[in-house]
């Protein structure tokens, strides 16, 4: 009888242990720590223009959806650099060889899926 209600209490509890999760709570880190650059300084110039780069492409576009929405997003942020037309050039590579993994991967998910994108990036770059 303990052991059902010691059971059932933790059963009871677990979700709101989930909710209280630090994890949660903490703000997303960012993907290059600029404090290990070469300059700091203007490492996050660069993030500060290219975060309001993409604010201002996510608010011109958040009308599309799907295709539409990615090459409006694509466009929008190649409008702003030095060379937008090198640019939309090397996010369409990307994009070709992003779908070539999804389309040699099909049907796996999970940790097969991962690894098989591994494989084929790998395979992609040794050509």
């Amino acid at each position: 009888m303990l052991r059902t209600l010691v059971t059932a209490a933790l059963l009871a509890a677990s979700p709101a242990l989930f909710a209280q999760s630090d994890a949660a709570k903490a703000p997303r880190k960012a993907r290059f720590d600029c404090s290990q650059a070469k300059d700091p300084k203007a490492c996050e110039e660069r993030r500060t223009q290219l975060k309001a780069a993409h604010e201002k492409a996510v608010k011109a576009c958040e009308a599309k959806k799907g295709g539409e929405h990615t090459a409006c997003m694509r466009k929008e942020m190649c409008g702003q650099t030095k060379d937008p037309a090198a640019c939309e050039a090397r996010a369409k590579e990307i994009q070709a060889a992003r779908d070539k993994v999804r389309e040699a991967c099909k049907g796996k998910t999970g940790d097969e899926f991962t690894a098989c994108a591994r494989e084929q990036r790998a395979a992609a770059k040794k050509k």
